[in-house]
């Protein structure tokens, strides 16, 4: 066989096996594209649509149940899934563990996250770690690692509960309130104020206490890293303010409610901006975006619904409402989102463009409205009564704890304490568990540093370890 013949096959087997090649890349991206996009083959060789459940846990590693039946592709949590569309039974197991369960709706195309359930160990007992005898109030950080409490003398206790020694800080704060006194030669003094409300920064060094002493209302900026940086703003500032809410990270910027009208705090250079907004009935805010609800005019002009940004005089109003508006505003993965709720009527929007998302009729009138942990969820309550706006699915579940009173456990849960026993929800009402009993119902409850669960019981700071 002549060269040129034997060049011309080597280069026609050159072409086939590149043109295969080529052709093996192409199928293989275009078939993870349809993956990526949810497509699959079934059982009975068919291409549907599906849609993927990511799912993690604490602790990591839960066994996962879907519909009955272990996985062999999805066998431990901190993992993904693909699932065909509609509803699916999830069930999270561990060894010396309590269960888990949801059934949820896996929608075309779409991923669903699980990142919230928590199991805890069955196992547990109870460890006395701090006498808390002559405490009348207490109030733990954000992040759960803080606690501060208060008694009826001018010497508070502050503890870091991520530490091994438990020994408390203590705070004089003497100076800071009008309803302290401190006898001649005396160490201790007296703090005769009730505590309203506690407020912590989101660097969990300040927390922003309402008092309330012969009916007169002051509002004190405790700083726990250094007591001598306290401020009394009522004192300071010679104002009666019916709201203060913490503006920023360290509590340097507030913002507050004088005479109806709000305004800015600065609190370092020790200033108080003028009116930024007039006759304000209820706002919120995002980092230095303020959204609000506020009178329009006159009695009966109804109320304008508007957005602020700190540093930007120019005012947004978004809608006229002829009743009452409270109003929220949170991030939800990259989006902004602004909440409305007039009576039972909870509406959610796009902030952008103050696009209607959805609209939600309740069966009763929630007195509050807070933005969940990372903007996921949303709850609404009254009473015993609570609505849970679920981000993810774009759905409301109403629902009721037991008692009146309810708070959050920790980022995703929440809890109630009736008749003495400790019991906690998933934020949707979901996963009821019994968790303790002889707990006080006065004094908050905590998961630290996912481990270690806090609560109070005969005078006493108590702990068990949930998780190992």
């Amino acid at each position: 066989m002549d060269a040129d013949k034997i060049k011309k096959k080597q280069s026609l087997k050159v072409i086939i096996s590149e043109s295969i090649m080529v052709l093996a890349v192409v199928v293989t991206v275009a078939a993870l594209a349809l993956v990526v996009s949810g497509y699959w083959v079934n059982s009975d060789f068919k291409v549907e649509r599906n849609g993927m459940l990511q799912i993690a846990s604490m602790p990591t590693g839960a066994d996962v149940t879907i519909d009955g039946e272990t996985s062999s592709w999805l066998q431990r949590t901190n993992t993904s899934k693909v699932l065909s569309s509609g509803e699916h039974n999830v069930v999270l197991s561990k060894d010396g563990y309590d269960s888990w369960s949801k059934t949820i709706n896996i929608s075309e195309g779409l991923l669903y996250r699980i990142h919230y359930p928590r199991l805890f160990l069955k196992d547990r007992t109870p460890e006395t770690v701090l006498s808390t005898v002559g405490t009348t109030f207490a109030t733990i950080s954000p992040d759960n690692e803080k606690l501060l409490l208060i008694g009826n003398t001018t010497e508070w206790s502050f503890i870091n509960l991520n530490n091994d020694d438990l020994k408390p800080k203590k705070l004089d704060v003497s100076d800071y309130f009008s309803d302290a006194s401190v006898a001649e030669g005396a160490s201790v003094g007296v703090f005769a104020g009730s505590i309203v409300s506690a407020d912590w920064d989101r660097s969990s060094t300040h927390v922003l206490l309402q008092t309330v002493s012969n009916g007169v209302t002051e509002w004190v900026l405790i700083d726990t890293d250094n007591i001598k940086n306290s401020i009394n703003l009522s004192k300071e500032f010679g104002a009666n303010f019916s709201s203060v809410k913490i503006l920023d990270n360290s509590a340097s910027s507030l913002l507050a409610i004088q005479n109806g009208n709000l305004h800015k705090i600065d609190v370092p250079g020790r200033l108080v901006s003028s009116v930024l907004v007039e006759n304000i009935y209820d706002f919120d805010h995002y980092e230095n975006e303020i959204i609000y609800s506020a009178r329009s005019g006159t009695a009966n002009s109804g109320y304008n619904v508007g957005l602020i940004k700190i540093g930007n005089d120019d005012i947004s109003i978004l809608e006229t409402t002829s009743e009452p508006t409270k109003v929220g505003i949170s991030k939800f993965y990259d989006e902004m989102y602004i909440e409305t709720l007039i009576g039972s009527q909870f509406t959610l929007y796009k902030k952008d463009d103050f696009s209607k998302i959805s609209d939600f009729q309740l069966t009763f009138n929630p007195s509050t409205m807070k933005v969940g942990h990372n903007g996921e969820f949303i709850t609404m309550h009254h009473d015993s009564q609570i609505a849970t706006l679920d981000m993810e699915t774009n759905s409301v579940r109403e629902w009721s704890v037991e008692g009146a009173n309810f708070d959050w456990l920790d980022n995703d849960m929440i809890y109630t304490v009736s008749d003495g026993e400790l019991v906690v929800y998933d934020f949707d009402g979901l996963n009821r568990r019994e968790l303790a009993k002889n707990v006080s119902n006065h004094f908050p409850v905590s998961i630290t540093a996912n481990k270690w669960l806090y609560y109070f019981s005969d005078d006493n700071l108590t702990r068990e370890l949930i998780a190992r």
